[in-house]
């Protein structure tokens, strides 16, 4: 094994435009639209675009700072140049629970939704045989790592494209639900855009903002992909075309078969329109998808923890076995390490209860938040202190400095949502203990340094 070696730039063209669709499209749209949908109704399509526009200019600023420097292997190398060694320090470790948190929950819901197909067999064997499965293909290479997101991203697309171009054909022909004939009309004809009013529309920014979290992951490949200079723009440049398609697409045409409020908030609104067509599979079909797409975040996951902890490391912010490489150039011991963490969920399937879940995942989505803020203000002092440097760049972020104040104004508002719902309010009072460790751990770290000095 090596120290000293870079990581491998396995990943491809393909694999990245793959990955930056595949982090743009979680579980949040196949099983919780429905209840976002019941929120606030044909408005969440407003809320998607917002979001969308706001994710994309994040996306911007990542991307220039990204190949500002090639040398960089994640967006925590350029926080520790602009932002110092200890906010590098909180937000690697920061950006390393985020995923920990959203693959614990992504294991824990591959092992139920395989209990779909095999109710006798405990929850827990097949979320271990997924984990398991998962850490021998990242631990080979990191090509495969991308090949595995290549087909769970081609899996959701064709799931998603099928609903679009199946409902756009019912729609045409007026085809008739139980609940009355499929027509765009169906978008305002039940109480309007806005049916539960401004409330429910601002709420449902909770739910939209957490389908987002993970659309940076492409941030982390830096290191990893071949001609990034040419990868990681093009990545960034499709995300809001994708948006529009697998976002808007699909909701509007779900909105348009079954009015908002006959859509079940308890179910995924696609198991709905293939039931209506008459295929009898369909329950089994979403099943599938969601299975694969789990198994995608838990991938994800497990790939972009490790990659944290090998960077960390190489800052001397993590023990120095975990910048260690294999033959085939993969960090070993950052992805056993990753993988151990993510282990205790199975480990405490039985034990903890649901509620806990949904803390952690809450405190997850303030967490992925202050990364993304973390990236814009980091921009702003890469363009502040680099001007030169700036100049010179082909992939600038649109209309700086304003975009990066409407950016940090978003946030700002996002974080008022998440403490006026109660279900993620206590959240907003623990994650502050999360940062208040890092930075109590960070100060021992660094004084035994200069102790040993």
């Amino acid at each position: 094994m090596s120290e000293n070696e870079n990581l491998s730039r396995g990943l491809k063209n393909r694999h990245v435009q793959l990955l930056a669709i595949g982090g743009a499209i979680g579980t949040g749209l196949f099983l919780g639209s429905g209840r976002s949908i019941h929120l606030a109704g044909p408005s969440i399509l407003f809320a998607y675009t917002i979001t969308g526009v706001v994710c994309f200019l994040i996306m911007r600023a990542l991307g220039e700072l990204l190949l500002s420097n090639l040398n960089y292997h994640s967006f925590v190398d350029f926080v520790q140049e602009y932002m110092g060694n200890g906010a590098a320090f909180i937000t690697g470790w920061t950006y390393w629970f985020c995923w920990i948190s959203l693959a614990m929950a992504d294991l824990t819901a591959s092992g139920l939704y395989i209990q779909y197909w095999l109710p006798n067999i405990a929850q827990w064997v097949p979320s271990l045989v997924v984990l398991i499965i998962l850490l021998i293909m990242n631990l080979t290479t990191v090509k495969l790592f991308g090949e595995m997101e290549f087909w769970f991203a081609l899996i959701k697309i064709v799931a998603i494209l099928a609903l679009i171009i199946i409902g756009t054909f019912m729609i045409i022909k007026g085809f008739s639900t139980n609940v009355g004939a499929s027509s765009f009309t169906n978008l305002w004809n039940h109480g309007g855009w806005f049916p539960n009013g401004t409330s429910g529309f601002i709420l449902s920014f909770q739910m939209v903002v957490f389908a987002f979290t993970g659309i940076e992951l492409v941030g982390l490949t830096a290191g990893e992909t071949e001609n990034p200079e040419y990868v990681i723009p093009k990545a960034i440049n499709n995300i809001p075309i994708r948006i529009i398609i697998f976002y808007i697409g699909a909701l509007t045409v779900i909105m348009s078969i079954y009015p908002w409020n006959s859509i079940n908030a308890d179910k995924s609104p696609f198991v709905q329109v293939f039931a209506a067509v008459g295929i009898a599979a369909a329950a089994s079909i979403v099943n599938f998808v969601v299975l694969t797409s789990a198994a995608s975040a838990c991938n994800s996951g497990i790939f972009s923890t490790s990659r944290m902890v090998y960077s960390l490391a190489k800052e001397n912010n993590a023990p120095n076995s975990m910048k260690r490489l294999t033959s085939n150039k993969v960090p070993s011991n950052a992805l056993m390490f990753s993988a151990a963490v993510i282990l205790i969920s199975v480990i405490l399937s039985y034990i903890m209860p649901e509620g806990v879940f949904v803390l952690i995942t809450s405190i997850s989505t303030f967490c992925f938040i202050f990364i993304w803020g973390i990236m814009v203000v980091c921009h702003l002092k890469y363009r502040k202190t680099n001007p030169k440097l700036a100049s010179k760049s082909k992939f600038k972020m649109p209309l700086y400095p304003i975009t990066n104040y409407i950016v940090l104004a978003f946030i700002v508002f996002v974080l008022a949502v998440l403490a006026l719902n109660k279900e993620t309010r206590v959240a907003l009072f623990v994650t502050p203990v999360w940062f208040i460790m890092l930075g109590i751990i960070y100060k021992i770290l660094k004084s035994r340094v200069k102790k040993e000095k």
